[in-house]
């Protein structure tokens, strides 16, 4: 089914308080399947086509997986990866260009500093330049050419969609989210973004995180959860839940979208409709926990000035 293209139907999710007042309020939407992928929770517009930015980069590796690529676990979390910019994800996205005779030069997209606010300062302070391989997409885009070099596909335009790459990956997107591809945009980084719906990107993500050990999604998964701090960065977010919460498999991406699957394969996806980060990070603890993730464990993400209120705000575990 291709998800409706219109406007968001998004509702209020939390309240940012001062004093006892609400200050702000944001709106978004917010899917939890449980294991058998019925709906257990939904608020907003979880059907509407939307852009999934970053959230999409899983899926992407395991369209490259699926494809033949076969990299070591720092290789697919690179891959996978919206990275903070440090010595180590650099040295990842370096190690899979070298592994295919290629360099820096080779990547497509553009240049940037590094993404985390301590390397980027570091950066500056020291005159760099921007890079291509500092940019937070470096290691998909690392991936997509190593994986056209394994096909013996032109790497030139290896970014349009009409590339036999990137037609590769739109099916392997449509496969794992039961969506057929409503628009096809551009990413930030120059790669073809592919607009589903926030429920199809749910699906997605319970379909990499119960993969069959023998399996190009389990090859993902798995590198995922051994290299959490390459999929994102030591102070990010992402990765110190997926380092809390045992077999977690969660990807943020810009304008506030993220994806989470635990590994029973209870799922979720939010989008905030404002891309306010501070917003995904409180709905994104309230779908944990509602999923029966510990409170203890979740105490150090959560801020005591947002309080989300919708039905997650009650904690309820998950069966399918």
């Amino acid at each position: 089914m291709t998800p409706a293209h219109r406007a968001p139907r998004h509702v209020p999710l939390v309240h940012l308080l001062r004093d006892g007042m609400v200050e702000g309020v944001h709106h978004g939407s917010v899917v939890v399947l449980a294991q058998d992928g019925s709906t257990v929770f939904e608020a907003g517009d979880p059907d509407v086509a939307m852009y999934p930015r970053s959230t999409a980069k899983p899926l992407q590796a395991t369209a490259m997986a699926r494809l033949g690529l076969r990299l070591g676990a720092s290789g697919f979390a690179i891959a996978a990866a919206s990275h903070s910019g440090e010595p180590m994800h650099l040295a990842a996205a370096a190690e899979t260009l070298a592994g295919h005779g290629l360099d820096e030069d080779a990547l497509g997209n553009p240049g940037d500093l590094p993404f985390d606010p301590v390397e980027r300062d570091a950066w500056v302070a020291a005159d760099r330049k921007p890079s291509r391989l500092a940019h937070n997409c470096s290691g998909k885009h690392a991936a997509m050419l190593a994986t056209c070099r394994e096909r013996g596909w032109d790497l030139a335009g290896y970014l349009d969609p009409g590339h036999p790459l990137q037609q590769a990956i739109r099916e392997t997107v449509e496969d794992l989210t039961g969506d057929a591809v409503a628009r096809v945009a551009v990413d930030g980084c120059g790669a073809p973004l592919f607009a589903v719906s926030l429920r199809g990107l749910a699906r997605a993500a319970a379909r990499i995180a119960t993969a069959p050990a023998d399996s190009p999604e389990r090859l993902v998964a798995e590198a995922i959860r051994q290299q959490p701090e390459l999929v994102a960065g030591t102070r990010r977010d992402v990765t110190g839940l997926m380092r809390a919460v045992p077999g977690l498999i969660a990807k943020d991406g810009f304008e506030a979208v993220q994806l989470a699957a635990l590994p029973d394969g209870t799922s979720i996806a939010v989008k905030i409709a404002d891309g306010g980060d501070r917003a995904r990070k409180a709905v994104l603890a309230a779908a944990l926990a509602y999923a029966g993730v510990r409170e203890e464990v979740l105490a150090p993400y959560r801020d005591p000035c947002l309080q989300v209120i919708t039905g997650l705000a009650t904690p309820h575990a998950v069966e399918g």
